[in-house]
C-alpha cells in the first residue's frame, strides 16, 4: 500500500497532463515542452550526467559549444516528453511526418522480411514503431516497462492510439518472444544504444561502451539484415523518418567474433548519427563504464 499510493498519484499526474496535451494545438504542446525543460533540466542530475557525455563525445569542444548542445537537447527532450501523449494526433497528420526510404518498408512488407530493425533514442523516437506498422510491417516492438505498473498500462494504451500493438518486453521472456517472431517470418525491432551491463564491449565515440549483443545474434541467426532507422526533428512537432540502408553481417562460422563484428557496426551508426544531429539524442543517461565518468 505504502507503494501503491505513489504510484496512484502519478498516474493521475500522467493523466492531467495528457488531458491538458490533447486540448491545445500541437505546437502549443510541443513548445511549452521545450520551454519546460529548458528551465528545470539544468537543475537536475541528469544535467551533469548530459554535460559529462557531451564532453566524451567533442573533447575538443568550446565550453560554449558544450553549452549551447546542452540548451538545445533539453528543448528536444523537453518537446518528445510533451508529444509523446499526443503522438496519435501528430501521426494522423500527414504533413508532420514525412518517410525518406518508404519503398524499403514496403518490401519488407511485401515479403523481403523479416528484417531486424535497429535504432537509438533520436528526436521523438516512438515515431518510429509507427512508421513501421503503418507501413504494414508485421513487428515485434520491444520496450521497457516503466516501473509504475498504473502509468505503463496508460503508455501501452497510448501507443494502440497509434497502430503499435505487437510488444515484447525487455528481458529473457521479451527475447524468447522475439525469436518466436522471427521463426514466424515477422521483423523485430529494437533500441541499442544505451548500456547494457554483461553486454559486449565495443567501441563507441572512442571509447569502449557495454552493448547489447541481441540485435546482430538474431541478424546472424536467421540470415537477416540489420536495417536501420532514424527520427530527425524538422521544426517544432514535424519529423523526418529516415529509413537506411541495410546492413548486412557477415557469417564467417566464428559466431563470437561475427558477433562482436555485428555490434561494432551498430555502434558505428550509432556514432554516425549522433554526430549528424547531437541535439536530438538522449544525452542524459550514463553510456559509458562508471570509470569512464570518474576520470
Amino acid at each position: 500500500m505504502r507503494q501503491k499510493l505513489p504510484w496512484l498519484v502519478e498516474a493521475l499526474a500522467y493523466d492531467i497532463a495528457a488531458c491538458l496535451a490533447r486540448i491545445f494545438p500541437i505546437d502549443s504542446v510541443s513548445d511549452f515542452g521545450a520551454g519546460l525543460f529548458r528551465r528545470l533540466g539544468p537543475l537536475t542530475s541528469a544535467h551533469r550526467v548530459a554535460a559529462r557525455n557531451l564532453r566524451i563525445v567533442f573533447p575538443d569542444a568550446s565550453p560554449a559549444r558544450i553549452a549551447e548542445l546542452l540548451d538545445e537537447q533539453w528543448r528536444h527532450l523537453g518537446r518528445w516528453a510533451a508529444e509523446f501523449p499526443i503522438l496519435d494526433r501528430i501521426i494522423a497528420d500527414p504533413g508532420r511526418v514525412e518517410v525518406v526510404g518508404a519503398e524499403r518498408l514496403a518490401a519488407i512488407a511485401a515479403g523481403a522480411g523479416p528484417v531486424i530493425f535497429i535504432s537509438g533514442h533520436f528526436s521523438s523516437f516512438e515515431i518510429m514503431p509507427a512508421v513501421i506498422v503503418h507501413a504494414g510491417v508485421t513487428c515485434q516492438i520491444t520496450y521497457r516497462a516503466t516501473n509504475n505498473p498504473y502509468v505503463d498500462a496508460r503508455i501501452r494504451k497510448s501507443r494502440w492510439r497509434y497502430g503499435v500493438r505487437l510488444f515484447a518486453p525487455k528481458g529473457t521472456d521479451g527475447a524468447r518472444e522475439l525469436l518466436r517472431a522471427l521463426s514466424r517470418g515477422e521483423s523485430v525491432a529494437l533500441m541499442n544504444d544505451q548500456k547494457f551491463n554483461g553486454g559486449i564491449e565495443a567501441p563507441l565515440f572512442g571509447l569502449m561502451a557495454h552493448t547489447a549483443p541481441g540485435p546482430a545474434s538474431f541478424a546472424l541467426r536467421y540470415a537477416a539484415p540489420l536495417q536501420p532507422m532514424s527520427v530527425e526533428r524538422k521544426g517544432k512537432a514535424r519529423f523526418r523518418v529516415v529509413v537506411h540502408d541495410p546492413i548486412r553481417l557477415e557469417n564467417t562460422g566464428d559466431r563470437d567474433a561475427d558477433i562482436a563484428a555485428g555490434v561494432a557496426r551498430i555502434n558505428s551508426f550509432i556514432e554516425e548519427r549522433v554526430r549528424a544531429r547531437p541535439a536530438e539524442w538522449f544525452w542524459v543517461h550514463k553510456r559509458w563504464p562508471n570509470d569512464v565518468y570518474r576520470r
